[in-house]
């Protein structure tokens, strides 16, 4: 019986990396019941950060091993977005390198036990459909074929102008975060009501690479006209030189007014009320 639990140990140490999680699913669908579990944790090869949650221990907990295990060994279909994805990418204007909101989109909510992980961050869930029609985010994309035991596999193109894998951690472990352009599409979906047009302003100004190919597919696919119009009032606004490769008339802008800021001034060519304070170039 001994031989047999040490077996199922060992097959944990290659199944489960040090620092990731897993939820008492998985361990079930593995084979390891509550007593074993119970047995790993008291012995101190497992430690439960939340109900129901076990992880190998190394280190401190952050907000990465979570989005990682999520996106790799439980198999959900998760990306960090918005303007997580933008920081993580050095497009912050901040000094300050510390996460403290990690955005997430995907089809459905995350986890109940997400909230009650001590990570030093807070997490927003987003609805990806809600903004885009003909979504790639699938689990091939943001699992990236990663093959845990022999930590290895997976690729860093972007695939459809939407995603990329970026290194994480003494481990390099593959974290799926949307590129930069489809990155600044999801924050301008929070305006304004989540995020502050000189936020923005100042996250455009220092998108001066984006792929006009990307772009053109991202705004192709994106449901929301008020998104559309941001995106070219900015980059009207800061003239990069990827701007000269699209044409806002090439994409559905709507029709009529869209009032974003009460009491704001009328943007006469995009159709959009902005701060006043903003008026004017950069």
């Amino acid at each position: 019986m001994a031989k047999r639990t040490n077996g199922k140990l060992n097959q944990l140490m290659s199944q489960l990396p040090e620092g990731l999680l897993v939820d008492s699913a998985w361990m079930s669908d593995h084979g390891y019941s509550t007593g074993l579990r119970s047995q790993y944790v008291s012995a101190g090869w497992l430690e439960q950060p939340a109900r129901r949650v076990y992880r190998r221990p190394r280190g401190t907990l952050r907000w990465e091993h979570v989005v990682i295990s999520l996106q790799t060994l439980l198999q959900q279909v998760y990306l960090v977005g918005g303007r997580t994805a933008l920081e993580l990418q050095g497009f912050s204007h901040y000094l300050s390198t510390n996460i403290r909101e990690v955005h997430l989109y995907g089809p459905k909510p995350l986890p109940g036990w997400v909230e009650h992980l001590n990570v030093g961050a807070r997490f927003h869930y987003h609805n990806n459909e809600k903004l885009f029609q003909n979504d790639p985010i699938t689990f091939g994309l943001t699992s990236l074929a990663w093959d845990v035991a022999n930590n290895e596999g997976g690729s860093d193109d972007p695939i459809h102008g939407s995603a990329k894998s970026m290194p994480w951690g003494h481990f390099e472990w593959p974290l799926s975060v949307s590129t930069p352009e489809r990155a600044i599409l999801e924050m301008l979906d929070q305006l304004p009501k989540k995020e502050s047009f000189h936020q923005v302003d100042k996250m455009m100004e220092s998108l001066t690479t984006l792929s006009p190919r990307r772009l053109s597919k991202l705004l192709r696919d994106c449901k929301s006209v008020k998104v559309k119009r941001l995106f070219f009032f900015f980059a009207f606004r800061h003239n990069h030189r990827w701007l000269s490769h699209l044409d806002p008339e090439a994409f559905d802008l709507g029709s009529g007014k869209r009032m974003l800021v009460k009491g704001g001034k009328l943007d006469p060519r995009f159709m959009i009320t902005i701060p006043e304070d903003l008026d004017g170039q950069p």
